[in-house]
């Protein structure tokens, strides 16, 4: 009978996993843009917690990272970075942090130890493998060198192996500057492209099927997802599951599951009802 049980529970598990990650692109590896919001140093050093964050939830599931690009704060922290995050499912994982998140503490970058409230934006793309998915016309594409900056080889500061690759009919920008040499360094800015203009596509999609069902269609970031509070109680708290835990040092050391799963539920459980 225990034998049954436990076969039936690997089975219901199965069938969970399944259907939280049932997306097109959920098995593919990820790319993660963290991005500071208005706030000068607090909000730079926000977008490097986050990171670190990120960072270390991905070597919990043992999943590869790389940074493909990193705009450097002008005292402290990043203003933007990109990661690549290498392994099964890491998009299908990822895709629940996307949005605004909002950090609360004291500023120990204020003498007058005032509580501050900064931003920053967090984006997750599949990964895509080749340009089947993705049609760019060469013609479509303006490619622009300059010298990288901040931590790299030899070669930063010294030749133009940066890559900023503008893609004309949208607008959308991907560069690459932290590889030795501009042709990896534009190899990395197209795979950045492709990514960003299948999430387009993507989203070009459902508002129009959003359109069709008669659901409003936001513009723009939405508010924010979730809030880590620091000062004057500690407390992460999702604001689209209501999932919270006070041990906000866990949480930014990466101990993210509980809410990627929470969310992943309320999103299957939407998409679910929709369809019944």
């Amino acid at each position: 009978m225990e034998a049954e049980y436990a076969e039936l529970d690997a089975a219901y598990g199965a069938q969970r996993t399944a259907l939280l990650f049932s997306g097109e692109y959920d098995d593919r590896n990820a790319l993660l843009t963290i991005s500071a919001g208005a706030g000068g140093t607090e909000a730079t050093d926000w977008a490097q917690m986050l990171l670190r964050m990120y960072l270390r939830w991905a070597e919990r599931h043992r999943f590869g990272t790389e940074i493909l690009d990193q705009t450097e704060g002008e005292e402290v922290g990043i203003k933007s970075v990109t990661v690549a995050v290498e392994g099964r499912g890491a998009y299908g994982y990822l895709r629940a942090e996307r949005g605004v998140h909002r950090l609360v503490r004291i500023s120990p970058f204020d003498s007058q130890k005032r509580r501050q409230t900064t931003f920053a934006l967090v984006e997750v793309l599949p990964e895509v493998e080749n340009e089947v998915e993705v049609e760019i016309d060469p013609d479509d594409l303006r490619i622009d060198t300059f010298r990288a900056t901040g931590h790299g080889g030899q070669n930063v500061n010294k030749t133009d192996s940066a890559v900023r690759i503008t893609h004309l009919p949208t607008g959308i920008v991907a560069q690459s500057q932290n590889e030795r040499s501009q042709l990896q360094n534009k190899e990395t800015a197209m795979k950045i492209l492709r990514a960003r203009l299948l999430e387009r596509a993507l989203e070009e999609r459902e508002a129009q099927l959003a359109a069709l069902r008669g659901e409003h269609v936001e513009a723009g970031w939405g508010h924010q997802i979730r809030s880590y509070v620091l000062h004057p109680y500690q407390m992460v708290k999702d604001l689209r599951t209501e999932y919270e835990t006070s041990d906000t040092g866990a949480v930014l050391d990466g101990n993210l599951d509980a809410f990627m799963q929470a969310e992943l539920e309320r999103v299957a459980t939407t998409v679910g009802t929709e369809r019944a």
